[in-house]
């Protein structure tokens, strides 16, 4: 039977500006693929815009589509973009509707503004579907509104129970190629959503108020047939698939039989999932079953190296199932990551700085910290707001990298810098090496071009999650990356990880020849050396001092101020270039030993980069 609709073009989007740590993997707008699949059979067209990647500005489409309607998925760093968005098709005469977590959370607010009509709260397939088939937001449940200046607010509607009875996301009306950039191991990439909601009541997070708890499972033959529609999408290509469920293990009967299909089903894929440490540790055979499956890189949230915090904020872990379920996950090969919020109330200087320290102590591959943000409709901002301590009301700055309270502990620019230093403090050379050294076989190493591209890869990681935010205090920024490097090498020289087992350096070694080399880095007063100690055969050791030493063979200096332009256009060749660059020559001697490392270099990264380093005129 066919469906009669008031609206029936319409335009999805999501606009330009989601930044910052937590937002890191969100990169493919699945919420919106999802809606456009529910009403795509009743409209005669419907589209949907990544204004990230699109190259078109926003009136571009709005005149070759000629929607009706426009929805608008917004986070809280998208405010003013999704505002904006907004704005121009209230101009153009078209209803505007904005949805997501941050539009659930203050309906009230966003409806305060003139070119906003419609506020979709909560799960958006069905209720934009009514919408869209009545013309009119009265009696649709879950949706806030305006009618002659007056805001009313509809009853909630409930959770979608039945999951498998959504149509899979809308794939095939992406206009743009997605690529992920946490993870460049030559598989193309997509998302999927297995289950909804989370269990946990941690006071900090947004799932307590979009999904009340109540979390839903799809059955794993309707998840199996999603994976085999996302293989034919991909062509049959490897994937790399992030599974965008906030606790991936909620039910445990319904993953062992998704791992029984998976393991029978041929397809290539490698999933990343987001898991609470106690479903690790409750599951431990399953882990087993679920990393067989493919299911092998997994991210944690720790939060905290202090129970009272934990407990403070309703994690409901302890550091003992933290430290287990990472001994479970390793111990069946798992890529294990864990995320850290600093700046919680009752958190010093020290317990901050301690975190990176911990993070290693644990074991893990990777680790973030995020500053902690109040966002709106969660139990943390509610009581940060009752007692005064929200300082800051621009929702683009609630990003996980600014931070909005006051702390009796640590002021607002400390705590941002404090971050950086947990970032670099973290990311040692040592930890690349675990790292890699737990991804061989026995025997097998890495070449350095791969340690470099890794290397790299997590600097553009960096970037991406918003450290090119930090424009007003950059310099403050980089001593505290001194500071770090430094304050490391207490951890570091215990863990001595020998370079020479992971990556393969025989021939660069051979180039090079037993040297001591420096690598100062600097900024005014401060001071970061790396010492380098070396022979034909293997490298002895890696030191971090704060001064220059006098008993090098070779003396690399950076001064980082000069460098900064490099870092947010990050490659080899440049890399390449500035290490060229501060090759100056103090004598005939050290002149020749520079000579031999950048012929070890271009060696091993190849003679290309050399050649257009010559090109450059570069003084050696």
């Amino acid at each position: 039977m066919e469906i009669k609709v008031a609206y029936d073009r319409i335009l999805l989007v999501k606009p330009r500006g989601k930044r910052g740590l937590g937002f890191i993997a969100d990169t493919i707008p699945i919420g919106l693929e999802y809606i456009a699949a529910t009403i795509e059979k009743e409209v005669k067209d419907v589209q949907i815009l990544d204004l990230e990647l699109e190259k078109q500005p926003f009136q571009f489409f709005i005149n070759r589509y000629s929607p009706g309607i426009v929805g608008i998925s917004m986070s809280a760093t998208e405010h003013k973009e999704g505002l904006r968005l907004a704005s121009i098709a209230k101009i153009n005469r078209i209803t505007t509707v904005l949805g997501g977590y941050h539009p659930t959370a203050i309906p009230g607010e966003l409806l305060s503004y003139p070119q906003v009509d419609i506020v979709v709260r909560g799960e958006g397939e069905y209720t934009f579907r009514d919408l869209i088939r009545r013309g009119t937001p009265e009696d649709v449940l879950g949706v806030s509104y305006k009618k002659d200046g007056v805001v009313f607010h509809n009853d909630d509607r409930s959770c979608i129970e039945q999951l498998d009875s959504l149509p899979f996301p809308a794939r095939h009306l992406r206009r743009v190629k997605y690529r992920n950039h946490m993870y460049r191991d030559g598989r193309e990439y997509d998302v999927i959503t297995m289950s909804r909601g989370c269990y946990g009541k941690c006071s900090f997070c947004c799932e307590t108020y979009m999904n009340h708890g109540n979390v839903r499972f799809r059955s794993p033959e309707n998840i199996i047939d999603e994976l085999h529609e996302i293989s034919d999408y991909h062509q049959g290509k490897p994937l790399k698939i992030f599974v965008t469920d906030p606790s991936f293990m909620s039910t445990p009967k319904i993953m062992d039989r998704l791992c029984d299909l998976l393991l029978q089903s041929g397809l290539d894929i490698s999933f990343s999932v987001m898991a609470r440490v106690d479903s690790i540790v409750r599951n431990p055979e399953l882990v087993k079953k679920m990393c067989a499956a493919g299911i092998r890189s997994y991210e944690l949230g720790f939060e905290s190296a202090n129970e009272d915090i934990l407990n403070d904020v309703n994690k409901g872990i302890t550091l003992g199932l933290q430290r287990e379920a990472v001994e479970i996950l390793l111990e069946n090969g798992a890529n294990v990551s864990g995320t850290f919020v600093i700046g919680l109330p009752g958190q010093s200087e020290a317990d901050i700085k301690n975190l990176p320290v911990y993070a290693k102590q644990l074991g893990l591959m990777n680790a973030a910290f995020g500053i902690a943000t109040p966002f709106a409709g969660t139990e943390f901002y509610d009581d940060l707001e009752k007692e005064g301590l929200i300082f800051d009301r621009d929702w683009t700055n609630y990003d996980e990298m600014h931070s909005v309270i006051k702390l009796d502990t640590v002021d607002p620019q400390r705590l941002e810098e404090l971050q950086t230093y947990c970032l670099v403090r973290f990311w040692t050379l040592n930890t690349f090496l675990i790292g890699l050294s737990r991804k061989l076989d026995a025997g097998e190493k890495i070449s350095l071009k791969q340690l470099v591209d890794e290397v790299a890869s997590k600097l553009r990681f960096a970037r991406d999650a918003g450290l090119d935010l930090r424009g007003d205090n950059v310099t403050d920024q980089l001593r505290v990356l001194i500071e770090a490097s430094v304050d490391s090498d207490v951890e570091e020289s215990n863990r001595n990880i020998a370079i020479h087992d992971s990556v393969e350096l025989s021939r660069f070694l051979t180039i090079l020849g037993s040297q001591r080399i420096q690598l100062s880095l600097s900024l005014d007063d401060y001071v970061a050396s790396y010492i380098i100690e070396i022979s034909s055969k293997r490298v002895h050791q890696v030191k971090i001092i704060s001064e220059v030493a006098n008993d090098a063979s070779m003396t690399i200096k950076v001064d980082l101020e000069n460098t900064l332009n490099q870092f947010n256009n990050f490659s080899i060749l440049r890399m390449l270039n500035m290490t060229s660059a501060a090759m100056q020559s103090d004598g005939i001697t050290e002149h020749f030993n520079k000579l031999r490392l950048f012929t070890a270099l271009a060696t091993e990264l190849g003679w290309p980069y050399l050649k257009e380093l010559l090109k450059m005129r570069l003084v050696i």
